[in-house]
């Protein structure tokens, strides 16, 4: 082995100590964190909307596209009414491809 080769090996194992000292102290701060966040959650009686005010709604689930009001006489194919007109409907009285 050269020493460039032996170096590299030895700053390797640095980094893997390094990152295992990381990990530690971080759960380590990070609990004393929770622990702290907790206490002032008691002390001042918080909730959820105090700490987390823009927090997204839950996402309602979108609406389908609605019950057909026209029907194409030819194919059979019907549409809402709303979106893009289809081909066999455009241009022409709505009213004759109404379904009753």
């Amino acid at each position: 082995m050269t020493t460039d080769e032996a170096t590299y090996v030895e700053l390797l194992q640095q980094h893997a100590e390094l990152e295992q000292q990381i990990a530690e102290v971080r759960q380590t701060e990070m609990a004393q964190a929770v622990l702290h966040s907790r206490l002032l959650i008691q002390k001042f009686g918080l909730k959820k909307s105090d700490i987390f005010p823009y927090e997204k709604p839950l996402r309602i689930p979108r609406k389908k596209s609605g019950t057909p009001k026209y029907r194409d006489p030819a194919t059979g194919r019907t549409w809402s009414g709303r979106g893009r007109q289809p081909d066999w409907i455009r241009g022409q009285d709505r009213l004759l491809f109404m379904i009753q």
